[in-house]
């Protein structure tokens, strides 16, 4: 499955590459730090026309995507432009679609991100939908007490994921390696699935399948706030493509303007934020409000400093490219500098005001 995904990936590059006429042949990874510096220019001028269409990519997720797309707000904002919602299972299925170029903008884990760069797909980070706590965890039988007792297990988690990432940094903390435990590739809702059959022993997953899977008895030892604590950081991003961030880089400022609109509801009046996610998920209000809880989340004046777009950000991408190589997840790292130019704090500061 593993080496599957990464041909798959391969190729979507490559077709994506040959459709832009980008064959030069360098190697040097400057091809979306190119982009970034475009775009960056081009938001700093202004002026850019509305697009006929956004194509947005969004998961089943508590977070701010889900009040703007619940509320309308871009449909409110871009009255002349159709705005297409696409839902994905997870991150790793989005920058599939970002390399095939079949969406503007989506939300990935910053795990498949950090991948996504790795192997040379040029896209943008232009806003962080939350930094990820209590909201991911890792979730058991009665019988498993810790992580050391995962050996020889069936655990589960989507492939190339934030929780797949915290799985294997938690596996690797208790001494084991990737090979002493059964893990399974499944997306969320499979998971539960595999859950109530008594098919798998158990899963690192994001609400609301983890709730589900505590409702039906599963017991939590591990949470990716621990691994936080470890310095395994693991964010929730949104991604633009390199062309639509340099031709409609106003419409990027007022997407990032609406998300920025749906963090301030979850911060002022949590109410109506669980009520509009609760609508969007098939959920009650009180369901929700626990959930969104477990995740946090950062106005843009607070994302465009250093501590998050403005800097760090772009270097946790890096030690979690590193991570991941040494893991044997993905085969090569670029230069941190890639994966800081790939961070735009240019959207979020023009939000803020």
């Amino acid at each position: 499955m593993k080496h599957s995904l990464r041909a798959l990936l391969a190729l979507i590059l490559l077709a994506a590459l040959t459709a832009a006429g980008c064959g030069s042949g360098d190697d040097d990874g400057a091809t979306g730090a190119t982009g970034t510096a475009a775009a960056t220019a081009a938001a700093g001028s202004g002026g850019s026309e509305a697009p006929e269409k956004i194509t947005i990519a969004y998961q089943a997720i508590p977070n701010g995507d889900l009040i703007v797309k619940h509320n309308g707000w871009l449909e409110e904002a871009f009255p002349d432009t159709e705005i297409e919602w696409k839902i994905f299972d997870s991150g790793g299925s989005v920058i599939e679609a970002v390399a095939a170029s079949s969406i503007d903008i989506g939300l990935a884990g910053s795990s498949p991100v950090s991948r996504g760069l790795s192997n040379g797909i040029a896209f943008q980070v232009p806003w962080i939908f939350d930094v990820i706590g209590e909201a991911e965890a890792l979730v058991v039988r009665d019988d498993i007490a810790s992580v050391e007792d995962l050996k020889g297990r069936k655990i589960a988690a989507p492939l190339a994921s934030t929780t797949h990432y915290s799985l294997l940094a938690a596996i690797e903390d208790a001494g084991l390696s990737a090979g002493d435990v059964d893990i399974i590739d499944a997306e969320p809702d499979e998971i539960y699935a595999a859950w109530t059959r008594g098919d798998i022993d158990g899963a690192y997953v994001w609400n609301p399948n983890l709730a589900r899977i505590v409702d039906e008895g599963g017991r939590i030892i591990l949470t990716s706030a621990e691994m936080a604590e470890r310095g395994k950081t693991t964010y929730d991003l949104a991604l633009v493509t390199d062309e639509f961030a340099t031709k409609y880089p106003d419409a990027v400022t007022e997407w990032v303007r609406q998300q920025d609109r749906a963090v301030r509801l979850i911060k002022d009046d949590p109410q109506a934020a669980a009520e509009a996610i609760a609508a969007e998920l098939n959920l009650t209000a009180e369901e929700v409000l626990p959930q969104i809880e477990g995740l946090i989340y950062l106005t843009a004046a607070e994302q465009a400093g250093p501590d998050y777009l403005g800097g760090k950000l772009g270097k946790d991408l890096f030690e979690t490219a590193k991570f991941n190589q040494e893991v044997g997840e993905i085969p090569d790292v670029r230069p941190q500098a890639d994966y800081e130019k790939a961070v735009n704090p240019t959207f979020a500061r023009q939000a803020a005001g």
